[in-house]
C-alpha cells in the first residue's frame, strides 16, 4: 500500500472500538482515539500525544465517576465572571466553568486539598498611539501618548494525576485605557473595570487558598494521634471520638 493509501486507511478507536473517519483520528502514543472520546477528556488536560492508551482509558474511567461528584456538587458560593469558580464549601470541593447549564458538561470536581497554589497574572500591551506629520509621517506626541491593554488570567496549580494547571481569563473583553496626553504624563489611574478584574482576581486566589490552608489543617489534625482523657462522666480513660464524646458512655468531653 502506497503513502496515499496509509493516508486514507480506515482506523479503529482504540477505546470505543468504532471507526474512525477522515481527519478524526486523535494519535496517542500507542494507539487511537476517535474524537468522540476525546470530547470525554478533562478540558484542562493538554499531554494526549503523549498519553498512552491505558492512561487514556483511566482517565475516562475517572471522567465517569466525575458525573456523580458533579449530581453531588451544590454551590454555595460563586467567583468571577465569564468563566467561573464555583465553590462547594460544605464538601469542600469547587468547579472552573464557563457554562451555565454547567451540570451538562461534567465539570472536574477538585478537593480544595487539592489545591497547591493559585495567582493572578495581569498581561498589559503597549501601544504607542502617533499622529500623521508630514508627507505622511507618523511621529510621536508631545508628551507621547499610549494606549494600554489589558488581560486577567487566574492560575490554579493542583496536584492531581491527569492535569496539574487550571489557566483562564478572567475577563470577558480586553481592558483598554489611553493616556490624554498635555499635562498627564505616564500611566493614568486604573479605569473601573480594571479595578474590578483585579478585585475579582484577588478574591478567587484569597479564597482558594485559604480554603486549601482549611482543608490541609484539617487532614493533619485528623491524623494528629489521639491522646486518651478521664470521662468526667463515668470515669472511664477514653480517646474522645470525632464528635468529641466518651467512647463508651457518650458524655462530652472538653479536651
Amino acid at each position: 500500500m502506497g503513502l496515499f493509501g496509509k493516508l486514507f486507511d480506515k482506523k479503529i478507536c482504540d477505546v470505543c472500538g468504532g471507526e474512525i473517519g477522515l481527519l478524526g483520528n486523535r494519535k496517542l502514543e500507542d494507539g487511537n482515539l476517535c474524537k468522540e472520546c476525546a470530547k470525554k477528556l478533562s478540558p484542562w488536560f493538554d499531554d494526549r500525544r503523549h498519553s498512552t492508551l491505558e492512561s487514556i482509558k483511566e482517565q475516562l474511567a475517572y471522567r465517569e465517576e466525575n458525573k456523580n461528584a458533579v449530581a453531588a456538587f451544590h454551590v454555595t458560593r460563586t467567583l468571577g465572571d465569564a468563566t467561573k469558580v464555583l465553590l462547594d464549601e460544605d464538601a469542600g470541593k469547587f468547579i472552573v466553568t464557563s457554562a451555565s447549564k454547567w451540570q451538562e458538561t461534567n465539570p472536574d470536581v477538585i478537593d480544595f486539598k487539592q489545591v497547591t497554589g493559585c495567582s493572578l497574572d495581569i498581561d498589559e500591551d503597549r501601544t504607542e498611539l502617533m499622529r500623521d506629520g508630514k508627507d505622511g509621517q507618523k511621529i510621536s506626541y508631545v508628551p507621547k501618548r499610549f494606549r494600554y491593554s489589558y488581560n486577567f488570567y487566574i492560575k490554579i496549580n493542583l496536584n492531581c494525576p491527569y492535569f496539574d494547571e487550571i489557566r483562564f481569563r478572567l475577563n470577558c473583553s480586553t481592558v483598554e485605557m489611553e493616556t490624554s496626553g498635555g499635562l498627564l504624563q505616564g500611566v493614568p489611574s486604573k479605569p473601573v473595570d480594571y479595578r474590578e478584574y483585579e478585585r475579582m482576581g484577588n478574591e478567587i486566589v484569597s479564597t482558594l487558598t485559604e480554603a486549601r490552608r482549611n482543608a490541609r489543617a484539617e487532614v493533619a489534625a485528623a491524623n494528629a494521634p489521639k491522646t486518651a482523657v478521664k470521662c468526667p462522666y463515668c470515669g472511664a480513660s477514653t480517646i474522645p471520638d470525632a464528635s468529641s464524646r466518651c467512647e463508651y458512655c457518650g458524655g462530652a468531653l472538653n479536651n
